[in-house]
């Protein structure tokens, strides 16, 4: 089956060429699946047409499988079905300047990092383009009671967009194709745990996104303890990678750092950190753990991040602590298909 939400609208109308139709009822598809509308809604083609598509394509290929609305800030966790029988997470942030859409780029990953579940049954697969952009869609589907729509993207779901790196490219060039979701690049963020190459590679791409690196730590050797990837990238590559990125885009990087008690977390590592990073045109994300039982890794208390965030502010980086939305429904990317997987976890779609 062709999946129709990976291709762009001169690639559906040839296909619709190559069907048999004429050219621009491809451009009547590619704005109906831009909608969100499966082909049974499609109501300006003839029906006999639209039979024959369900024959041979995909207009919607992700479903929303379960979601799970917080009662403490209105954040939603969805869970979405693939065609495949296969499942991903995605949460829906609402904020004054809009809504913001945490969506994934695997099945799974194979990065390891010691603080996420996504990564306990590794990578099962990667996310087409297609998928993506169907997460976007199914999410603007819900939203339609509310007359809202999916303005901010965040690529920070399961999986890592940089090991994915070729679909995730194309994903970036179909939100902005004309006559589509038009959400602009500059409102896209994209996160990486720090594949360097592909980090080079991305600065060459000419798309505006934010680029954030997950580094959690101001050292190799702190960073080895709970991140694979340090053994095979050190943070000062991973650091001069960040140095191309702003010289070439001009935007400036975000650097997520995920508190963990005992690990990272003391006003000598936040001293460390703010060293390494002097001069660079950049944020730095304080991120309070969510616990992964499976990890035996936990959180720090208020106190200590309020410490942490002073010592850098003290040595000029900007820094923030992120705002926690969605704990009472299990926010952490992975949490919820994991217990769904698992048989721990039932509701409505």
């Amino acid at each position: 089956m062709t999946e129709l939400t990976g291709m762009t609208r001169e690639e559906i109308s040839v296909w619709m060429k190559e069907q048999g139709y004429p050219a621009f009822r491809g451009k009547q598809v590619f704005e109906w699946i831009h909608r969100g509308i499966d082909f049974d809604g499609m109501t300006n083609l003839p029906a006999v047409m639209r039979e024959s598509l369900k024959q041979t394509a995909v207009a919607q290929p992700v479903s929303i499988r379960l979601s799970r609305k917080s009662a403490l800030d209105g954040t939603e966790k969805v869970l979405y079905a693939l065609q495949d029988g296969n499942c991903v997470e995605g949460v829906i942030m609402h904020y004054k300047f809009g809504v913001s859409l945490c969506i994934s780029t695997q099945v799974g990953c194979r990065m390891g990092c010691r603080f996420c579940a996504s990564t306990l049954e590794g990578r099962i697969r990667d996310l087409t383009a297609g998928e993506m952009l169907g997460e976007v869609l199914a999410v603007n589907r819900l939203l339609q009671l509310t007359q809202q729509k999916v303005s901010h993207i965040v690529l920070m779901g399961s999986g890592e967009p940089l090991d994915n790196y070729q679909q995730v490219i194309r994903f970036l060039h179909l939100l902005r194709e004309e006559g589509g979701v038009k959400i602009s690049l500059r409102n896209v963020s994209l996160s990486t745990c720090g594949i360097v190459p592909k980090m080079y590679d991305l600065a060459e791409e000419d798309l505006p996104v934010t680029l954030c690196v997950s580094l959690h730590a101001p050292n190799d050797i702190i960073r080895r303890k709970t991140m694979p990837i340090a053994e095979r990238w050190s943070m000062e590559e991973i650091l001069e990678a960040c140095r191309n990125y702003i010289r070439k885009t001009g935007r400036r990087v975000i650097f997520e750092y995920a508190m963990t008690a005992g690990i990272n977390s003391s006003e000598a590592d936040a001293a460390e950190l703010a060293d390494r990073l002097r001069g660079m045109q950049c944020h730095v994300n304080l991120i309070p753990l969510n616990a992964v039982p499976e990890r035996n890794l936990q959180g720090v208390s208020e106190e200590s991040i309020r410490r942490f965030m002073q010592v850098l502010e003290d040595k000029h980086i900007s820094v923030t602590r992120r705002r926690e939305m969605g704990d009472d429904i299990e926010g952490a990317c992975g949490q919820l298909r994991r217990k769904t997987i698992n048989g721990t976890e039932s509701g409505d779609a």
